[in-house]
């Protein structure tokens, strides 16, 4: 009885409040991206410039592939900025206080359904990697979730998102 009261106490989010807090985190997100991408696009770019010239001054009809050890190493580069900031400002946050930044602005914190306390490291990481894998039509599933509007990311972590 007290698990059903409490529960009734911590009402889910509005789809709006949760929208606006992914967006702002994910703004957060797209910044930190540009900021790492910014230096790598000119080493990216001269070094397919010597790729093209070399094949040009052989005099030959030849094949230059974009993608070689060099561009692959700068992507790689970018995705590991991305995955480092994606921890400290996604999960880190989420499992110990239950906000990110964009959640706290807008008043909504995640939950793990069972024990209505932030999340795990563990589930706010498989929230987090599920959500950036499945993106929006993920998070289109916490309009037919009448209990708790959990999304796909939440169902996988056991969370949901709460006022």
């Amino acid at each position: 009885m007290f698990e059903r009261m409490a529960e009734r106490a911590v009402r889910p989010a509005g789809l709006v409040r949760r929208a606006l807090a992914r967006a702002l985190d994910t703004l957060a997100l797209a910044a930190v991206t540009a900021g790492a991408a910014v230096p790598l696009v000119p080493r990216v770019t001269d070094h397919l410039q010597v790729k093209v010239d070399a094949a040009r001054g052989s005099g030959r009809t030849t094949t230059v592939w974009l993608l070689d050890a060099t561009t692959v190493g700068y992507g790689c580069l970018l995705l590991a900025a991305v995955l480092l900031f994606g921890v400290l400002y996604e999960v880190l946050p989420t499992a110990r206080w239950g906000r990110t930044p964009g959640k706290k602005l807008c008043g909504v914190r995640v939950l793990a359904v069972a024990t209505l306390r932030p999340p795990s490291f563990g589930a706010a990481l498989r929230r987090w990697l599920v959500g950036a894998l499945l993106g929006l039509p993920g998070s289109l599933r916490s309009l037919f979730d009448r209990t708790r509007r959990q999304a796909w990311h939440d169902k996988a972590a056991g969370t949901y998102v709460a006022r």
